[in-house]
């Protein structure tokens, strides 16, 4: 049997219609005629009533709809089973992490855990939140390391995975200083032209944290988004350049603060506290990995 022929029952059992289904299954009619007369004589049973308008399933083919949507699934999950056994006894941790995070935090939060427990070989790809999120969730990776708010829901289902707090960030408006130490553009002031905004793209964690906790209130200031990055180290040039105010986790900008080339405006209502999170799948992992988890949360 060729398994493309549940894929070609289930396109016809769902639109009881064969020109309907052979279009979704992007071939002609007569050949797909002929694959779902295959699927029959290979099971020796009649699937569907031709005679019936629309198509209707026999009995039999009533019986085979959750059989084939099972093997369907069935099938789908077997590369990631056998990724999953042949990767059993390898010792890499894999890693994604925001870029941020990459440049900052990680290296020696990595240097302190090697001190409780030997890390061997990482595997690491820094990348913004949201494909962080999806390498996650296609099981492409073992652990995500990300900034996080309590108020603010990231895109991995509780029931599926967990997390580990592993630090703390803060984000803060920042824009360059002036000769005098003064900033060049003040975000509470009022009756003045619009603010220049340095804004994160749609990709990114920090965007999304300071969109759901700010955009009310920047709206109300009136801002200009005079540029949008996914990257906050972008973000950071372009504020020491002087062209906008940026909102930055203090991790990356702890440098630029004490040599006063960068300068936080605002009162504290702006500054928005960040958390660092660890997260992995609920499923087992392989044991290199399992191992790093225990000596992370304890």
């Amino acid at each position: 049997m060729n398994f493309s022929w549940l894929d070609d029952f289930l396109a016809l059992a769902a639109t009881r219609n064969f020109s309907r289904a052979a279009q979704q299954r992007n071939m002609t009619q007569p050949a797909f005629s002929r694959r779902v007369r295959a699927l029959e004589e290979w099971l020796d049973v009649a699937l569907f009533d031709r005679g019936a308008q629309p198509v209707a399933l026999t009995p039999a083919g009533e019986w085979f709809v959750d059989v084939a949507r099972s093997l369907v699934e069935r099938v789908e999950r077997l590369p990631a089973e056998a990724g999953a056994v042949a990767g059993a006894q390898d010792q890499t941790l894999k890693f994604v992490a925001t870029h941020a995070l990459s440049l900052t935090f990680l290296p020696g939060w990595l240097r302190g855990l090697e001190t409780r427990t030997p890390l061997g070989r990482i595997e690491l790809v820094s990348d913004v939140v949201q494909r962080c999120e999806r390498a996650m969730l296609a099981g492409d990776t073992q652990f995500m390391l990300c900034h996080t708010h309590a108020a603010v829901a990231g895109l991995l289902p509780e029931d599926d995975f967990v997390h580990a707090a592993v630090g703390l960030d803060e984000l803060v408006p920042v824009t360059s200083a002036e000769h005098a130490g003064d900033p060049r553009f003040a975000l509470d002031a009022r009756n003045q032209a619009p603010l220049p905004l340095l804004d994160y793209g749609a990709g990114s964690g920090l965007g999304r944290i300071v969109g759901a906790l700010h955009d009310q209130a920047l709206a109300e200031r009136g801002v200009t988004r005079v540029m949008t990055a996914h990257l906050a180290t972008v973000l950071k040039s372009m504020a020491l350049e002087g062209r906008g105010v940026a909102f930055l986790p203090l991790s990356l900008i702890g440098d630029a603060l004490a040599e006063q080339r960068l300068t936080v405006v605002g009162d504290a209502r702006w500054r928005i506290p960040l958390g660092i999170s660890v997260y992995r799948p609920r499923a087992a992992l392989p044991a290199a990995a399992e191992t790093f988890w225990r000596a992370l949360i304890t």
